[in-house]
This record gives C-alpha cells, structure tokens and sequence, in this order.
C-alpha cells in the first residue's frame, strides 16, 4: 500500500477541483447566448431609424418566411422551421386568424392546430425572430380574410372603416392576442422574438372607397395599435399615408424598383410580402415564379437600402377543410421554397440561401458604407457601399437588359453578366454569386402509388336524398352567404309547381327550359328528383346563368335547387354586403309563355343530410344505409378503408375520375377538390390532396367523400410523395458557389483553392444515389425531371458521372475533369454545359 502525505491529497483535490470548475465555466462560455441572437431570453429593446431595425442598437438585415400555423399540423412545424433556418432565414412571418380564434363570438380557441402561442415559441427554440401580422383583416386567400362570419350580422356593422361596431370588435380581438403575446412573454422586450407586429393590411387598396371614413380609419387603428404598449415597432403594409411611428412597407415581386419608399425620413425600407409565386383558384392553370427572378428581387432591394425582405409564402400549405376562400385551391402557394408537403423544393430553396450568404457577406459595407452609383452602359450600372478611406467595399453589378448578356469593366475588372441579373461584389473585387447562375442542386417531385394503402378500398356509397318539404319557406330565395353563416358549403332551395297538359308543348322534341340566374358560386338542380345538370361562375366572374332542357310532368313538380359556395370573399371593400345565390329563376318554352318563379314560395336546409348527421365520422356513418360503390351522378357520399402507407413520405390522395366535393379522413376534411374544373391546358388545376400522417392510424383508416356533381371512386389512389430525383445544371461559364466564400475579419477568403465550376448533387434525408438517369454534357436543355440532349454531347458523359456518385448520398462533379473533355470530339469550340439528372433512394 502506497501512502500519501496528507498535504499531497490536499494539494490533489484543490487541483482537481480547480480543473473541473474550470472545465464547467469554459463550457457555459461555449454555451452562453448572445443577448441579441434570437434564441436569447434576455429582454432586448426593438428600434429602428432611416436605415434599419436594431435589436440592442444593432443593425441587422432580416431574411423572413412566411409560414402559418393553420395550414400545417403541430407536428410539422418543427420541421419547415427547421428547414427555413438552414436556408438562411433569421426571422418568420405569420398572420393572426381570427375566424379560427372566435369563431363564436366570445369564445376563444389558441389549441392544436391554433395553438399560436406554441408556433411562436418555436420560432424562438429554432433561433429565428418573428414578425406577428396581427391584422385582423388578413385576407391571405383565408375564407372571409380572416374575419368570422358572425362579424356580418352584427347590427349596423361596416367592415374596415370608421365604424364604431367594427372598431369595437376588432380592437377586442386584437387586445386578446396582444395579451395573450404578453403573458407568454414573447415580444423581443420581454425576452422572446417578436420583434415587428402589422395592424390592418393592404389598406390603401380600399380607402379611398369609405373616403374620410376610411382616412380616419388608418389615424383610429394606429392609435390603438400602439396603445396596447407591445414595445416593438409596428407596421402597415401597402399603406403610404401609414401614421408615425408606424412603417408603411412594401407588397409585390420588384419592391427594390415599385416601392416609393417609407413616408417619413426616420423610417427603414421593409418589404412584407415577396411572392415566390402566385396562390391559384381553381379553373387557373400552373403558376411559377423562377428562383432567379426571386434571387434578384432581394439583391436589387438590399442594394437600394432595403433590409428586410419576407417571403410570402415560404411554406404555403394547406388550406384543410372550408378555410380557403372564394374558388381558391385546397393547395396554397405549392411553388414556394418549401412545398405543400414540406419537402424543398430546388433550386429555389437552394438559391435563395446562396443570394442570403452573399448579401450577408456585404453587411458590413451596407451598414457603415456611404451608397453611390455609378452607369456603366445603357442599361447597366454599379451601386457601390463604400467606406471612404478603408478597404470596406461591396459592389452590386446589374444588368438590366432583358435579352443580352453583357461585359461590364467595373475598377479595371471585366465582369460577364447573364441577362437580368444581378452578381454581388463583397469586396469590389470578387464575384461571389449572380441571381441568373444557380449553382445549387434542382430536384423534380414525384407521386409514387403506395403498395400498402391501395390494396382495396372496399367502396360503399349512399346517395343523398332531395329532402321535400324541409320548411323554413320564404317567398323568395334567401341570399346564400347569410343562409349558410358560413356552416357550410351547401344550402337547399325547393319548390313545387303544379302544371296542366295544356301548359307543356305538345312537340316531344320541345322541352321547356329552366333557367337560374345567380350570384354565384355554383348550383345543383334537380326536378322530380332527377339530376339535371350544374353550373358555376369563377374566381372573375362569380354570377353565372344555368339553363338546361327539363321534361315536366302534368301535374305537381318538384325543383330543387342545391346552391353551393366555395368560400366566402377575402378582399375588397363592403365585404360584409357580398351576395350570392340565385336571384332569378325563370322556365322558359311553356305554351303559357315564360313563367317566372322566383317568388314561388321557397323552402330552405342548410347543409346536406350526410353533413348534418356526421355520416363521415365512425359514430356518424351507420346513420344511413350504404350500397356496394359505383359511378354517380348528384350528390353522392363515398365511403372506405386504407392502411397508412409504408415509410414515412409525405402523404395525398390523387381523386382521378371523381368530380368535386370534400374529403374526410378518419373524421377529418382535408379540404375541398375539384376535377371537373379544368383549367385552359384541360387538366385539373390540382389533383394530389394532401393527408397528413398525423391524421392516420395503423390501419383501417376511414375514408368519407361527398362528391356532388358525377364521379367514380374506382381509380382514386394513394400516392407518395417525394423529391429523390436530384439534378445538376451547371455551364463552363458558371461562377464558384457562394458556399466556397466566408468573411473572416473584415476580409473575404475564399474557403477552397479550386473554385472552378462543378455540379453538385445531394440527396436528401441521407439517401444514397442509386441511378443516373441522364447525363449530357455539351448544349442539353430542359428543366429537371425533363432534359434533352443537344446537337453536341460527350459519348462517356453518363459513365464519368456515375463513376464520380453512383452509391454516395452527395457528389461534386468537376467541369475540368479530363474524361469528359478527352472523349469529346464534337463541339470543341462551345463552352458546355454539364446536365444530371439522378435517383435517391435508401439503399436496399
């Protein structure tokens, strides 16, 4: 046994407790949060002058998505925020929706899916700020903007103005949210990341309707924004005559050249909505805004004193059950960043986070730099950020021309710029990015049919019965948006007409004619129980006119009438006086001339019978009696059974050969479809609707369809959803990406010595590249998923890209590598392109 002096373990413990304590202060160094980051609790006071927010007296430059909590379940969120923070967001953006917080006056609900309070501290937990737009009009595409229905029938009431009852309404509500704000301790003083809120929205688009009852509007709703005390700035977009200290912003694609800018001198340049695409209605046909266009816009607004730009949408998503509004799709904003299902969506994803890292390479210069510009052709220029006297120096070069690339000589330097763009220069000297080079990964999407949930369907269906006499009669038909309150889609309106002999022709080949002029938004007619036929106006054009042949009988008739809505309007002023619903019906042809018979004595019921008795839900269903499935024609409730897919994809529907109605998974409405509405291209403007996983079980998944004009659930299927096909598009004229560049000490440094152009390619969700689907490097073209060869490509061009990714989740392929060159005889005299296009999958 060894002995050790006492004062040796004394001298042993004191060093090692010393190295320890040493050890857990070094690690809560590591660990310690910068007080202005927005993950810090530390309160932070929120400011702003002419040239930006500070959040603690510092400047910074904001790169927001608008992602909102309704149009994704809880368990996604965590996952696009995640997404938008590796893409280079610092902040997110989201309405208020006040007819899904108080859709019964007085009461409230802020849980599940509305648990508003849980959204916002996850933008905190993913580091990111926040910018609450409060409204409460948000319009949004949101059934009624936002607003309840109830709101309407208040007495008196005229929504958006000087109105005392509407003031009164909206000032309650918009106090419940800031309190509810408070409590959680969420705005940036108390320590969480709301660091911006918006009252109203696009107001100036209206107000010159309600004239000085709309001027004193703006003044009454500034003031009681900031009476509420919530320490931060406010905002009103689109709105020039915003009063101080509130900020008027920008809404649209160009603001760096469409907004006139802030209406005072103390006020920054904001941008609240940047549209990465444009929302659909149905009857549209796709719409699509280039990643390039997008990467411009910000450059050129950053470059013009802008520091904050908010991309609206970042995630669209869904609008589940009946909350779109008029005619617009169940799918919101599907071309954003991130897609409906949540997956990325490439390049533009990737683009923008490169545009991001570059402009943010430039902070220092646009922050403590002085701005000029400088003409360098017709249609060319340099707005230069410079410190006079220092090396600090950011230079953005435009070429403004439409159709010609261009040669700029900037301080002695020759620069090549694509058409339209824009390239960043952080030190004057290096060109790091142009909006027109991408030099990230695209992908394609595909909707692959799931083994698992498509073994059989097993259809019943039950065909809705024209109810016959359901009361509540008035002498004529009620207006359909005050009928419904907003309760549901659907509304009956029935009649009986007694005819004689001598009333019909007496040719065969001559039919009377029913004819229905209405308000809109389409209709269902039946006679004697018979399906007749439909009609509907459009997101344009609401009013239509149905008129179809109809054989009467001699003696009592039956017309019924199934009027339907496909969401209540979202903008523009007088909302609350909007009108739908037949105005006129007629029958024309008879031998007693044309019979008007509007004011013929007219029963309503809201809602279908299948609605009323929640036959889409497990309790509701054995209410009726169901037959073996088949095609239909009128209303018609489908019912069935599927397993969950296999795996974890994302999850839709494909309702090949049905017609229009609503969807119901295990319970749940998972929104409206419509296959009949073609667009110009004759397709369905959308097709794929999107189940969420959460909202299914194991097995045995219960599945509801009301489909009310003609369908056949037969080949309706379960999809999956995925972007595993990956590819490259780079040209021997690209830049270096952006990604081999940092800043380091108020330097640029480039992070790599070979900065020649490459593909890269990356699977996601750490799948391996499994098949190289294309490969042509000389003059191919086409978008990802659909390349062509040109006249000129290399014979050995797929094997070498095989060679370089096939088995491996990521890839770099060099233009310079010798192979593609040494083989290439055609074309020897092009600068070529290099086109991939690969499949991602987990290996088997």
């Amino acid at each position: 046994m060894v002995q050790v002096e006492p004062g040796r373990i004394l001298l042993i413990t004191f060093l090692s407790t010393l190295l320890i304590t040493s050890s857990i202060a070094h690690k809560e160094e590591e660990e310690e949060v910068d007080p202005n980051s927005p993950e810090s609790t530390t309160p932070k006071e929120v400011t702003y002058d002419s040239r930006s927010l500070l959040v603690n007296g510092k400047r910074m430059l904001f790169f927001s998505g608008s992602i909102h909590y309704p149009r994704s379940p809880p368990d996604a969120w965590p996952g696009l925020l995640r997404k938008a923070k590796i893409g280079g967001l610092n902040m997110v953006e989201t309405y208020v929706f006040w007819n899904v917080h108080e859709p019964v006056q007085g009461k409230y609900n802020f849980e599940g899916q509305y648990d508003l309070v849980k959204f916002i501290q996850l933008i905190q937990q993913h580091k990111m700020f926040a910018m609450l737009r409060v409204g409460p009009f948000i319009q949004g595409e949101w059934n009624h903007g936002g607003l309840p229905y109830w709101l309407r029938e208040v007495p008196n009431i005229i929504f958006r103005c000087d109105n005392e009852p509407f003031k009164m309404h909206m000032k309650k509500f918009v106090t419940v949210v800031i309190e509810k704000m408070k409590q959680a301790k969420l705005f940036a003083p108390q320590g969480g990341p709301i660091i911006v809120s918006q009252i109203e929205n696009e107001y100036n688009t209206i107000q010159l309707a309600f004239r000085e009852r709309g001027n004193s509007y703006v003044q009454w709703a500034a003031k009681m924004a900031l009476s509420l005390d919530t320490k931060v700035p406010w905002i009103m977009c689109k709105q020039k005559d915003a009063p101080d200290p509130i900020i008027n912003t920008c809404n649209g694609r160009h603001c760096g050249d469409t907004f006139t800018g802030p209406n005072g001198p103390n006020k920054p340049f904001l941008w609240t909505e940047n549209w990465t695409a444009q929302f659909r209605v149905f009857g549209d046909p796709p719409s699509q805004r280039s990643a390039e266009d997008l990467a411009f816009s910000i450059i050129r607004f950053c470059s013009k004193n802008g520091t904050l730009v908010n991309y609206y949408m970042y995630h669209g998503g869904t609008n589940f059950g009946r909350t779109s509004s008029s005619f617009t799709t169940t799918r919101y904003y599907d071309e954003a960043p991130l897609d409906e299902f949540g997956l990325i969506r490439q390049p533009k994803w990737g683009h923008l986070k490169d545009a991001h890292r570059a402009v943010n390479l430039c902070k220092r210069a646009l922050f403590s730099g002085s701005p000029f510009v400088q003409r360098l052709g017709p249609d060319q220029e340099a707005r230069v950020w410079e410190q006079p006297g220092t090396s600090l120096c950011s230079a953005f070069l435009t070429n403004n021309d439409t159709k010609k690339p261009q040669a700029l000589r900037f301080r002695g330097q020759d620069y090549q710029l694509p058409p339209r763009s824009i390239s960043i220069l952080p030190d004057c000297k290096t060109e790091v990015f142009n909006s027109q080079m991408i030099t990230t990964h695209h992908n394609s999407r595909n909707f692959v049919r799931s083994v698992a949930a498509n073994k059989n369907f097993n259809w019943v269906m039950y065909r809705e019965v024209v109810p016959d006499d359901p009361g509540n009669k008035l002498n004529e038909p009620r207006e359909l948006y005050q009928l419904t309150k907003d309760a549901s889609d659907y509304a009956w309106y029935i009649t009986k007409l007694d005819l004689g002999r001598r009333d019909l022709p007496m040719k065969h080949e001559i039919l009377p004619v029913l004819r229905v002029a209405s308000l809109g938004h389409g209709l269902h007619c039946y006679v004697n129980g018979k399906y007749i036929g439909s009609a509907h106006g459009s997101k344009v054009e609401k009013s239509f006119v149905f008129q179809k042949p109809v054989e009467f009988q001699a003696g009592s008739n039956q017309i019924a009438l199934l009027g339907f809505l496909v969401g209540l309007p979202d903008s523009g002023a007088y909302m609350e006086k909007r009108y739908a619903g037949p105005r006129s019906i007629t029958i024309l042809g008879l031998n007693t001339g044309t019979l008007d018979i509007t004011l013929n004595t007219w029963s309503h019921q809201v809602g279908l019978d299948g609605e009323n008795n929640q036959i889409y839900t497990q309790n509701g269903f054995p209410k009726v009696q169901w037959v073996k499935g088949g095609p239909s024609e009128g209303v018609t409730w489908y019912k069935g059974y599927f397993d969950a897919p296999e795996g974890d994809k994302p999850v839709a529907i494909k309702m090949t050969g049905m017609g229009k109605g609503m969807i119901y998974i295990n319970g749940r409405n998972i929104g409206r479809y419509w296959m009949s509405y073609l667009s110009p291209l004759k397709r369905p403007t959308q097709s794929e609707y999107h189940i969420p996983r959460s909202y299914l079980q194991p097995t045995k998944n219960l599945i509801v369809i009301v489909e009310d004009e003609k369908g056949d659930p037969k080949d309706i299927e379960i999809v999956l959803v995925d972007r595993d096909t990956i590819c490259g598009f780079i040209t021997e004229n690209h830049l270096p990406s952006v990604r081999l560049f940092e800043g380091k000490g108020g330097k640029l440094v480039a992070l790599e010595k070979d900065l020649k152009p490459r593909v890269e390619l990356t699977c996601p969700s750490q799948k391996q590249i499994v098949a190289v689907e294309f490969a042509s490097f000389g003059d191919p073209f086409g978008a990802c998923g659909h390349y062509v060869e040109g006249n000129c490509t290399t014979p050995v061009a797929k094997q070498v890209v095989e060679k370089f990714c096939l088995g491996k989740p990521s890839c770099n392929i060099p233009l310079d590598t010798p192979d593609l060159h040494n083989k290439n005889e055609a074309c020897p005299e092009m600068k070529k392109t290099l086109a991939i296009q690969a499949k991602c999958a987990f290996k088997a």
